[in-house]
């Protein structure tokens, strides 16, 4: 079944929605829940937490792309519940991910407002758009879907090395473009 067609069960308010979405995108969206919070049982609630979330928002919305739609939802619950489940330890590749992210700040917190955080994700879109596919790529599969170094590494054929100088070198500048556009100092 395609997105549309799933979109439309949704907008029907058929059972079935839950269903395919389930078939079509349950292991993509439970293997990012796994990786944020490493636990099979916590990515299981999360993806069930997914597809009440979707039911509950389609309509009104009406995704596009129904496969990022769910992975983001995913992603975004996941985080919500490794932090509540960690709200005194850290640990995992998250924490590891986010750490490395934090650095661009210099451990100044990035802008918790609603209306700065929305300009800062436009911005690092923006920024990400103009980068090479591949640097794109590792960026994201690092900081959006929580993969390990090692992970990407074997993924894209590369050696860890260069995944992390690659990494490295990207996050600098985007840290450029962050104070080029005022986010940081």
């Amino acid at each position: 079944m395609e997105d549309a067609e799933i979109v439309a069960l949704y907008l029907a308010r058929k059972e079935a929605a839950i269903a395919e979405s389930e078939r079509r995108y349950g292991a993509y969206c439970y293997s990012i829940a796994l990786r944020v919070l490493g636990s099979q049982e916590d990515a299981q609630e999360t993806l069930n937490d997914t597809w009440l979330h979707a039911w509950n928002s389609i309509p009104p919305e009406q995704p596009a792309r129904l496969g990022l739609y769910f992975a983001r939802l995913t992603r975004n619950l996941a985080i919500d519940r490794w932090r509540r489940n960690n709200a005194q330890k850290r640990g995992g590749q998250m924490a590891l991910a986010l750490e490395e992210l934090s650095e661009l700040a210099g451990g100044r917190p990035l802008p918790q407002e609603e209306l700065e955080a929305k300009e800062l994700e436009r911005c690092i879109r923006e920024f990400l758009s103009g980068c090479p596919q591949a640097q794109r790529d590792v960026f994201l599969r690092r900081y959006f879907y929580f993969e390990s170094t090692g992970e990407i590494a074997q993924r894209y054929g590369m050696r860890e090395s260069n995944v992390l100088n690659l990494l490295s070198r990207t996050k600098k500048k985007l840290k450029v473009y962050l104070q080029k556009e005022g986010f940081l100092p």
